[in-house]
């Protein structure tokens, strides 16, 4: 185990006792439209009745997702790491198609180097994510989140957990209301 001079932020929002898992991969389009449901949902439910906890899951068929997603845990390791995470998480869903392969192949990000996805995620957050990104042992944290995923049977993203359940009826098309409602009824009377 190696000694760790940095630490990542939990990537975590709200403080209540029912406990939302979200498993996202930042580049995935359904991702993208759960992720934009978090922040709604969380006001919704309220923060002292709900956490949500971001998950972050790497799939291989989205060809930047490591990049993207070592990105995110590097701006976790700055000052106010969980915001500026989120100032990152923001940028790929406001610009998903800079980071992306038409078809998950093909199109003009082939060309793309793993530097310029850095810059590019640099100007579009406004986050210095070069230094942290060259962490040499960054990837721990890149490693328990796919850990964690495979411990639990995630296979594909998003999915949820709620207080330690896979919810298979909640999907990134749902209405906010509808997964407040599933929350809702997730706890005892």
């Amino acid at each position: 185990m190696s000694d760790h001079t940095w630490r990542a932020a939990p990537l975590h929002w709200g403080h209540g006792p029912d406990i939302l898992e979200v498993f996202i991969e930042p580049t995935c389009p359904f991702c993208v439209r759960a992720l934009k449901k978090m922040h709604p949902l969380l006001e919704r439910v309220g923060e002292n009745r709900l956490t949500i906890k971001l998950r972050l899951h790497q799939q291989p068929w989205h060809l930047y997702s490591a990049v993207v997603t070592r990105c995110i845990i590097a701006a976790s390791t700055l000052e106010n790491g969980r915001d500026q995470a989120w100032k990152v998480i923001e940028a790929v869903m406001g610009h998903r198609e800079e980071f992306v392969f038409k078809n998950h192949a093909t199109g003009p990000n082939r060309q793309t180097t793993p530097d310029e996805v850095i810059a590019r995620l640099e100007a579009l957050s406004g986050v210095e994510l070069a230094a942290a990104f060259d962490i040499p042992d960054l990837d721990d944290e890149a490693k328990w989140h796919a850990k964690y995923s495979r411990q639990n049977g995630i296979h594909v993203s998003p999915t949820f957990i709620l207080n330690g359940l896979i919810q298979p009826q909640m999907g990134s098309g749902d209405a906010v209301e509808d997964w407040a409602d599933i929350i809702a009824a997730s706890q005892p009377r």
